[in-house]
């Protein structure tokens, strides 16, 4: 296993991450979605060693000790860490003094493959090419597990289409993961194995992709319908203007309920439902 976090806590005054439990296995990318202050970030600082936990455990590589692995875990955050005025060539002047797995070779193959001038600063870059930068910066060292947050976040569909198609031959050797915190669900949909699903603190569920596609389904209903509708098969719903969005687990979906309309089911759908969505009463 390349991450365990085990039986985590970590309390703020008015937050706190609550009994978190996941594993992130080798060859797999696990995607971590969930609304703003949900806690997704203070969780991967907690597994960086950015932050301490109130009380848990956390596991790289079966070790507890997370100062010996950093040329192992490659980080790739929202807020860019690279000064705007460097270029990619004083950045493997950097990185070699840091890491004793630095490969500038690698490095400088990369930025060739992607067309990134080495001697642009890189606040002449757009935007996709910088990030395209750190995402190469993470790899160029050979870790062995990378830890992203937002790494898509404002790209075109063009450059994110390249840059899940980096993290995708990344993991193809079997032994490498991903563990992926992104609002852009569409790509989770793409290419992770795993999604955990946390909100307010706590983890929803935690399943592989395929079982969650295929365990949840979300209708379409009238007000009629709806008021027909068997409650304790609703595991949220949510009022529109005009119609009610239902999600059911697919074991409950009964013969009759295949004349109401149902919807491709997205994670998005998912995640909104059972955060703005409501329980029916008992």
């Amino acid at each position: 296993m390349n991450i365990e976090v085990i039986n985590l806590n970590k309390d703020f005054k008015d937050f706190k991450l609550d009994n978190i439990n996941i594993q992130i296995p080798k060859g797999k990318i696990v995607g971590l979605i969930g609304e703003n202050g949900a806690g997704k970030t203070t969780l991967l600082k907690c597994i960086l060693g950015a932050m301490y936990p109130t009380s848990g455990t956390i596991k790289l590589f079966d070790s507890s000790n997370k100062s010996i692995l950093k040329d192992d875990i490659g980080v790739v955050f929202d807020d860019s860490f690279i000064i705007e005025t460097y270029t990619c060539i004083d950045i493997n002047l950097i990185m070699k003094n840091i890491y004793k797995n630095w490969d500038s070779k690698a490095f400088y193959k990369y930025l060739k493959e992607y067309k990134i001038n080495p001697r642009k600063e890189l606040r002449k870059l757009s935007t996709g090419m910088k990030k395209k930068v750190e995402i190469i910066t993470a790899l160029s060292h050979h870790p062995k597990i990378l830890i992203l947050d937002e790494p898509t976040s404002g790209l075109d569909p063009i450059i994110r289409s390249e840059i899940l198609d980096i993290f995708k031959s990344f993991v193809d050797n079997g032994k490498n993961s991903i563990l992926l915190s992104t609002h852009i669900t569409s790509d989770l949909e793409h290419i992770a194995d795993d999604v955990i699903f946390i909100s307010n603190g706590k983890i929803i569920f935690d399943k592989p992709l395929s079982i969650i596609k295929n365990n949840y389904i979300v209708l379409e209903l009238t007000k009629e319908e709806f008021n027909n509708f068997n409650k304790e098969d609703i595991v949220r719903y949510k009022e529109n203007r005009i119609d009610y969005q239902v999600l059911i687990m697919e074991k409950d979906m009964k013969n009759d309920y295949k004349k109401y309309i149902k919807n491709i089911t997205t994670l998005d759908d998912i995640m909104l439902l059972y955060i703005r969505g409501s329980i029916c009463a008992d």
